[in-house]
C-alpha cells in the first residue's frame, strides 16, 4: 500500500481548475496502489482552500499557512518536509507555471526522477507509466519510472474531482528557513494585453484563419456580445497581430475548458485541439466538412461563416 501526494494550485485568492484535476489523477494512482490520497495546499487562505479541496476520493488535506501567493523556496521546503513526513510513492503537481517552477526543485532535493506534462498516468507493479505527447500532439510516448517519482499533469486532461468528501483537514507545521527564501511576490501584471483570462470563460467564441481579414473580426465580436461570451482565437490570428497573445488557444497558447466552445473558421490542427478538447460542448462552423475540428465537434455546421455568424447573432441578440 503506497500513498500519493497531490499539490493544489492557486492564484490571487482562487484555486485553479487544475487543482481538482490533480485530485482525480492522484485518486486513480492511489486506487492502483491501494493507498491514500493526500492533498497539499500551501499559502493563501488555506482554511477556505482546504474545505474546497475536500472532494470525493481525498483522504487528507494538509494546509500550510505561510504567505499569500506562490513562492518557489517556500513550496520547495514545505513539500520536501511533507514528503519526509508522509513518505508517498508519487508526488503529483500541475504542469502550470508554478508547478513547473517547484516540481523539478523538489525532485532534485529528494533525488527522485521526474516526468512533466503528462496526459496519462498508470502503474505497472512498482513502475509508474507516464504518457506524454510529442511533435505537436502527433505522437504519444510512454515513460517508465521505477519506484518513487514526481510527475506534473497537463491541465484539462483529467476531469475535475466533484462531490464533498470526508477528508481530514490538518495544518502541517512546516519549518521554513526564512534565510533561504530569496524572493517575494510584490504584485501581478497581466502579459499580452488586457485583463481577459480566456481560461476562466464559460463561453468562448474562437476564430481562425477562415475569417480572412482583420476587419471581419467585427462579426465575431458582435456574436460574442450577443452570447455574453469571450473572444479567443487560433495561432494564425495572433501571429497576424489581429488579437493579443492572451487570446490564443492551443499548445503555445492557453488550455481552456469552457462550457461552450464555438470554433469559427478553425481547421482544428492538433496544436489547437490540445488546448480546447476539454470543452463541455464544441460547436464548429467550417466550409470544409473534412476539417479535423468537425470530427471532435458536438455540433458541426458545414456552411459559410459569413452567413452563419450574423444569423446566430441575430438569433441570440434579438
Amino acid at each position: 500500500m503506497t500513498d500519493v501526494l497531490a499539490v493544489a494550485d492557486h492564484r490571487r485568492g482562487e484555486l485553479r481548475d487544475v487543482s481538482y484535476e490533480v485530485i482525480t489523477a492522484g485518486r486513480q494512482l492511489a486506487d492502483d496502489t491501494g493507498g491514500d490520497l493526500h492533498v497539499a495546499v500551501i499559502s493563501g487562505t488555506v482554511d477556505k482552500f482546504g474545505e474546497k479541496l475536500n472532494r470525493e476520493g481525498v483522504d487528507a488535506v494538509h494546509t500550510v499557512d505561510h504567505g499569500e501567493e506562490f513562492n518557489h523556496d517556500v513550496y520547495t521546503q514545505v513539500l520536501t518536509q511533507l514528503y519526509d513526513d508522509l513518505a508517498p510513492q508519487y508526488v503529483l503537481a500541475p504542469n502550470s507555471v508554478n508547478g513547473l517552477d517547484y516540481a523539478p526543485a523538489v525532485a532534485n532535493a529528494l533525488d527522485l526522477p521526474i516526468v512533466t506534462d503528462t496526459v496519462g498516468l498508470e502503474t505497472d507493479g512498482e513502475t509508474l507509466v507516464a504518457t506524454r505527447e510529442m511533435y505537436g500532439g502527433k505522437v504519444e510516448v510512454t515513460t517508465e519510472l521505477e519506484g518513487t517519482a514526481v510527475a506534473t499533469i497537463r491541465g484539462a486532461e483529467w476531469s475535475g474531482a466533484e462531490g464533498t468528501g470526508d477528508a481530514s483537514i490538518e495544518a502541517f507545521d512546516a519549518e521554513i528557513d526564512e534565510d533561504a527564501v530569496g524572493s517575494t511576490v510584490t504584485g501581478f501584471e497581466e502579459v499580452g494585453g488586457g485583463d481577459v483570462d480566456i481560461s476562466e470563460a464559460d463561453v468562448l467564441v474562437s476564430v481562425g484563419r477562415g475569417i480572412e481579414e482583420e476587419e471581419n473580426l467585427e462579426i465575431i465580436h458582435e456574436l460574442a456580445d450577443a452570447l455574453d461570451a469571450t473572444v479567443s482565437s487560433s495561432r494564425p490570428i495572433v501571429d497576424s497581430g489581429w488579437l493579443p497573445k492572451n487570446r490564443q488557444v492551443g499548445q503555445s497558447g492557453k488550455v481552456v475548458t469552457p462550457d461552450v466552445y464555438i470554433a469559427i473558421g478553425i481547421s482544428g490542427a492538433v496544436q489547437h485541439v490540445a488546448g480546447m478538447k476539454g470543452s463541455d460542448t464544441i460547436v464548429a462552423i467550417n466550409t470544409d466538412p473534412n476539417a479535423p475540428i468537425m470530427d471532435i465537434a458536438d455540433y458541426a455546421i458545414h456552411d459559410d461563416l459569413f452567413d452563419v455568424v450574423p444569423a446566430l447573432t441575430e438569433e441570440f441578440g434579438g
